[in-house]
This record gives C-alpha cells, sequence and structure tokens, in this order.
C-alpha cells in the first residue's frame, strides 16, 4: 500500500514507518494496538479519501480521537485506524449558543472558547476527553442532571459514511443517521465534526470535600442519604474512595495515602448546596474547596489525569444505592480491602439524563441512578492483571445492584451490543446500520452488528 493518499496532508503509516509506534498508540498506554495502517487526516475531505482508500485495499476502518476507552476495540489486524488527532478547529457562535467542534478537539478546548462568551458546554469531567466520542456515546456531564446527556444536546453532525460520502445529519436532514449518532456510539461513519448546544452559565458553585480512608463507612451513608429522590436537578455530585500513588510529582500530603472524596456541583445559589451539604460537613472534613469557580474550573475539578495513562477499569450503572450497598462496597474497596485500585467512585445520574424526551436520539435516557466505576494502575501485564481482576470483584459485590442497562462510555470490557440500549432503539440501530454499512466496514468500540439481511453472505 502507498504510504500517503493523493491529497498531501493525509498520511498513511505502515508498520516500519518513522512515527509508527507514536502513530498507533492510543491515550490508554495499557492497550498496544496494531492495526494495518494508520491514517492521519487534517480535514473532513482526507477522511473521505481514507474511507475510499481503505475499500480499495479491503481493509475495516475505526476512527480514533484520543483512545481513552481504546481497549474494546480489539484486534486491529484488518482495520486502518483513522486518529483525527489534527482535526482540532474549534468555533463558538455565542448568539446561537452553538459550539462546532472538529473530530479531533478534546474538552478543555471546547470549554474554554465557550468560558469566553459566559458559556458553558456539557462536558466531560475529563480536560483532554475527545468531544466526539464521548458525545456519540452519549455524555454524562456535571450539568447533565439540569440539561441531560451531551448527545441529546446536538445539533448536527458531519460525517463521513462507508460509501465515502460527507454527510450533514440534523433534525431535517439524515434524520435516521442523526438519531443514531446522538447516543448509538460510532459503527455509523467517521464523524468529522459535530455541533454542540451551550448554555449561560459562567459560575458554579463547586469544589471537592475530603477525608481519611478510615472514614469511608460514615461519609458514604451519609452521601448516600444526600442523593436520594428529591435532590435539585442543578445539584450534583459524586463519591470516591481514592488511594493516592506514592507518585514524587504529587503533594506530600497526599502521596500515598488514601481518601474519601465527595465532589460537589451546584448550579442554584450557595445557600442552597451549603443547606444540602450540612450532614456530610458535620463529620468533619480536613478539606473543604467548595465555593463560587468560574464554570470553565469544572475541568480540572475531578482531578483526572491528564495526560496519557496507563491504568485498566471498567464501569456499571446501578439502578440504586440501598445502605446494604454502601456496606458491601466499602468491604470489598474499602482501606481495609488492600485492592490495587486507586479509585472506586459512584456518581449520581438521574435528573434530565434519566427523562426521556421526544427529540432524543438512540440514547433517549440513562435508565439508572448512579453510575460506578474502578480503576487501577497497569503499567505492565502482571499489574493489569491483578487490577483487572479487583475490578471484577467489586463489580460482581455491587451487581445485585446493577441496572439492566449498561452505559456505552464506562464500558471497558466487552459487553453484550445490545446492553446499551432499550430493545426498541437497539433493533432500530441494527437496521440504520445495515443501511448506511452494509459490508461491515466500519467498526467502533462496542459494534453494532447490521441486521442480517445487510451482512455480506
Amino acid at each position: 500500500m502507498p504510504a500517503a493518499l493523493a491529497a498531501p496532508a493525509t498520511t498513511i503509516l505502515m508498520p516500519g514507518d518513522p512515527g509508527w509506534d507514536d502513530a498507533r498508540q492510543a491515550w490508554s498506554l495499557s492497550v498496544d494496538q496494531h492495526p494495518a495502517a494508520v491514517a492521519l487526516p487534517a480535514s473532513a475531505q482526507d477522511v473521505v479519501g481514507v474511507m475510499r482508500f481503505a475499500r480499495r485495499y479491503g481493509l475495516r476502518v475505526a476512527a480514533q480521537g484520543t483512545g481513552h476507552n481504546a481497549a474494546p476495540l480489539g484486534p486491529l489486524a484488518d482495520t486502518i485506524l483513522i486518529k483525527t488527532e489534527r482535526m482540532r478547529r474549534v468555533s463558538i457562535d455565542p448568539a446561537a449558543r452553538i459550539a462546532r467542534a472538529e473530530a479531533g478537539a478534546v474538552w478543555l478546548e471546547v470549554v474554554e472558547a465557550a468560558a469566553e462568551h459566559g458559556l458553558a458546554a456539557l462536558a466531560g469531567s475529563s480536560p483532554d476527553v475527545g468531544v466526539v466520542g464521548y458525545t456519540i456515546g452519549g455524555g454524562m456531564s456535571w450539568l447533565g442532571r439540569a440539561y441531560g446527556l451531551s448527545a441529546n444536546n446536538v445539533q448536527a453532525v458531519e460525517v463521513v459514511t462507508a460509501d465515502g460520502h460527507l454527510l450533514r445529519a440534523d433534525a431535517g436532514t439524515e434524520t435516521d443517521l442523526f438519531w443514531a449518532l446522538r447516543g448509538g456510539g460510532g459503527s455509523f461513519g467517521v464523524v468529522t465534526a459535530i455541533e454542540l448546544r451551550l448554555f449561560p452559565i459562567a459560575e458554579v458553585y463547586a469544589g471537592l470535600l475530603w477525608w481519611p480512608a478510615d472514614q469511608a463507612a460514615e461519609v458514604l451513608q451519609a452521601w448516600r442519604e444526600l442523593t436520594q429522590p428529591g435532590l435539585p436537578v442543578e445539584f450534583t455530585t459524586a463519591a470516591r474512595l481514592l488511594n493516592v500513588p506514592p507518585v514524587c510529582d504529587l503533594p506530600a500530603a497526599l502521596r500515598g495515602k488514601s481518601f474519601v472524596v465527595i465532589d460537589v456541583i451546584h448550579l442554584g445559589t450557595p445557600a442552597e448546596a451549603d443547606r444540602l451539604l450540612a450532614p456530610l460537613r458535620a463529620l468533619r472534613p480536613v478539606t473543604d474547596t467548595v465555593g463560587t469557580i468560574p464554570v470553565q474550573a469544572l475541568s480540572h475539578l475531578h482531578m483526572d489525569p491528564e495526560g496519557p495513562t496507563a491504568g485498566t477499569g471498567d464501569g456499571l450503572m446501578l439502578a440504586s444505592l440501598p445502605a446494604e450497598a454502601i456496606d458491601t462496597l466499602v468491604r470489598v474497596a474499602g482501606p481495609r480491602a488492600g485492592t490495587p485500585l486507586t479509585v472506586v467512585e459512584q456518581r449520581l445520574v438521574g435528573g434530565e439524563m434519566k427523562r426521556v424526551r421526544p427529540a432524543n436520539g438512540a440514547l433517549a435516557a440513562v435508565d439508572a441512578d448512579y453510575a460506578f466505576f474502578a480503576a487501577g494502575p497497569a503499567p505492565f501485564p502482571q499489574a493489569a492483571a491483578a487490577v483487572a481482576r479487583s475490578v471484577a470483584e467489586v463489580q460482581s459485590a455491587m451487581s445485585p445492584w446493577a441496572a439492566r442497562q449498561m452505559y456505552l462510555n464506562l464500558a471497558e470490557t466487552h459487553r453484550r451490543p445490545g446492553s446499551f440500549w432499550t430493545p426498541e432503539a437497539y433493533d432500530r440501530l441494527r437496521r440504520i446500520k445495515a443501511a448506511v454499512d452494509p459490508g461491515n466496514l466500519i467498526r467502533s468500540n462496542h459494534p453494532i452488528p447490521p441486521t442480517r439481511e445487510g451482512t455480506p453472505s
């Protein structure tokens, strides 16, 4: 195969080419990707050329913005991996309250551009997660309880289909494709740009409450009581068991220690949030950073690693979180459990993210009240295996409270594809997949197989 397409800006690298190892690497350093080739397009037209190139040489195609959740892609031996990292342009229309982001843009770039106009995006908690992958998988933002899933706040999607055509899908054009791309994942084409609604938010009341890990049982039970029905949708929160690794570049007060941490984000008045937080503050956190901050500071609130990291984790959606579930969690993942996990987290969902609206997309709502995630470092295979075992043990312990529906962006191991959507939505997604990609050229995380009539014989 030639090293470049006719379009000079579109580089295609092969094994052995200079820069190959850097090009094939995902953000998740624990995933060792070996595609047949890597394409580095700089524009939507470059992606069109790559798609035609793949068809010419009998390759499948997978798109990747950052590769935070790369493991479910699986073996890529027959695949050209389209890395969109060079497609980074972001523009804001402040009058329409719309952001347009190319496929390689990460959330921090959109958040900071929107904040210049007093606007906020439904961003993820990590600043360097890709906007497109997060959004087409659903998108549970810190602001989502008030405004819904990011996928259901998409104005339009620009996508290259399997036959090499660049389309714009919105509420009036390519409506089936528009529906599928809002929460249906990446099985339907290579997204080259996305338009997202913004909201007039300049400041939030937010921060972290910290306790030593030996207070986990009482703190998590108080947090659980806070999150029961009736909590305003303007208020969202997460609870984490955090084991800070003994890394030299971390503050000495944190290094090698364990904590229980509560994240707090409130769109209402500080007085309202303070009233809700009173039972937690009565437990005397050692650190309380909750205060009024610029909305763009939410990008760093969660303290997610910024830059490629070797780690292993997996998620679970919870239908409920009774007191017994908290007792179980502390037993299997608390300070006396001795796990290699660095974080075990429960995040409140509900609100608008759980509410089905007629105009919503394939993921009309998240049918769960909490999102659960556990992860740990995986710098070498033995560590990865130990962490994976611990993640599986914690998941198994929490499974009595699991929701029927899984959430695409939390699943870092293979799941039954139909588990991410309602049966009706999954059937429709398969029909759309058969129509737009009858040859099953496009592969993605947790791919949707086409219906039988769309599968080549």
